[in-house]
């Protein structure tokens, strides 16, 4: 955006250069498409050492950083025009072998792909392990990313042809099986269970008595969202931003549903975007649920950190899926609630509170990801062209969901 391009793409060949070190954890050696989570400068021999997992919590490897990659590669070039550096062998292997993680066959059923827990954004045992939405957003976007950037030669086009297959599957069963509006809410609310036939209403054999209780006053009249998470006899129906507004900016979401979610996002104004902008999950696991779901984990106590609290950094996504819909007043209304603290507060790195009110417990200050994910989002404001870098235009290709929805109006 400041035409500052180098400094992007440095960091889009360090990180590839990264991705071809042998990657261990104990005996066992993961992926080469795998790229790391995070890196840090070794000052004994003055190179960069990366985190491919063998030192996170948990031990989980990243899967989102290679998505995100792939959707930085394709920014860059729009941004400068680049095309020669996307064209690169480094790069065009690079997605390949990321590609080639997510479309190899399998046991899978479904499009969608199957993940640990703590493996994107959120690091921390927080029951997102399954197909966490957050995940299967950013799968189609850089799905969608890499079949403009790969070259068309013979290996190109192998990838291509996956890619576009999955494209499909995937945009049908995000569309169709994640979408929860009032009408949907219903529906489930009233399925038969124990549906054995390939005509079952409830292909997931979900029961509805899992339906929590805070959805049924909370889903408003007009509006809807991506839920959490979608597997045998489970559903989350959890509010996770990224993946909503993921959605958004690649079009995996139609224009309706785009539309339905931002009129949920103003419908529930005060629990999702409240005195801070933005909370990264809705509602916090609390009680047993806590317990059970995080372990007891002390940093992910209700309304704090991944558990609800509210991550300044979320504001620029926010802004792309406003201007994106139509609807910048939006994200200027959350500029402004943020302008109002985030800099006499020391740009901290998350807020707790069920409002966002108290700067977060653990939170470090002067956080780059504060800082920028600000200055993104002022930019998109100002100049709405800028939105062209991180969003992909509906693909008319691609299949629509077959069940009825109510829309928004």
């Amino acid at each position: 955006m400041d035409k500052k391009g180098e400094i992007v793409k440095n960091f889009l060949w360090e990180s590839i250069r990264l991705q071809a070190l042998e990657k261990r954890i104990d005996r066992f050696t993961l992926g080469e498409g795998v790229m790391p989570a995070s890196f840090k400068v070794d000052h004994d021999t003055s190179g960069i050492k990366p985190d491919f997992g063998e030192s996170a919590i948990g031990r989980v490897a990243p899967v989102d950083s290679g998505f995100w990659w792939i959707i930085l590669l394709r920014a860059y070039v729009k941004a400068t025009g680049d095309h020669s550096f996307a064209e690169m062998p480094e790069c065009q292997r690079g997605m390949r072998l990321i590609l080639t993680l997510c479309l190899s066959d399998g046991f899978d059923t479904f499009p969608t792909l199957l993940c640990a827990d703590g493996c994107c954004m959120i690091d921390r045992r927080m029951g997102m392990y399954g197909y966490p939405l957050e995940i299967q957003s950013l799968f189609f976007m850089a799905l969608r990313c890499a079949n403009s950037l790969l070259k068309r030669d013979e290996e190109g086009q192998k990838v291509r042809k996956q890619i576009e297959e999955r494209l499909n599957a995937l945009s049908y069963h995000i569309r169709t099986y994640y979408w929860l509006d009032h009408q949907q809410l219903n529906n489930i609310y009233r399925y038969k269970t124990e549906e054995y036939s390939q005509t079952a209403v409830n292909k997931f054999n979900v029961m509805p008595d899992s339906i929590p209780d805070w959805l049924f006053d909370w889903m408003p009249m007009k509006g809807g969202y991506f839920i959490g998470n979608v597997s045998p006899a489970r559903m989350d129906f959890r509010w996770f931003t990224i993946g909503n507004c993921v959605a958004i900016m690649s079009s995996l979401s139609t224009p309706d549903q785009s539309a339905a979610i931002m009129d949920l996002i103003e419908k529930r104004w005060d629990e999702l975007v409240g005195e801070m902008p933005l909370k990264v999950c809705y509602p916090a696991l609390e009680s047993r649920d806590w317990q059970i779901v995080t372990g007891c984990d002390p940093k992910n106590t209700r309304w704090s950190y991944h558990n609800g609290g509210s991550w300044p950094v979320l504001l620029w996504m926010l802004t792309a899926a406003s201007i994106k819909t139509g609807r910048p007043q939006i994200a200027r209304r959350a500029i402004d609630i943020m302008e109002a603290r985030l800099m006499n507060d020391g740009w901290p790195e998350y807020y707790d509170g069920k409002l966002g009110r108290y700067i977060g417990k653990q939170a470090r200050k002067f956080q780059t990801w504060s800082i920028a994910g600000y200055v993104v989002a002022k930019q998109m404001l100002h100049d709405p062209t800028h939105l062209m870098l991180i969003s992909l235009e509906e693909d008319r290709r691609l299949l629509q969901p077959i069940l009825t929805r109510s829309k928004s109006s």
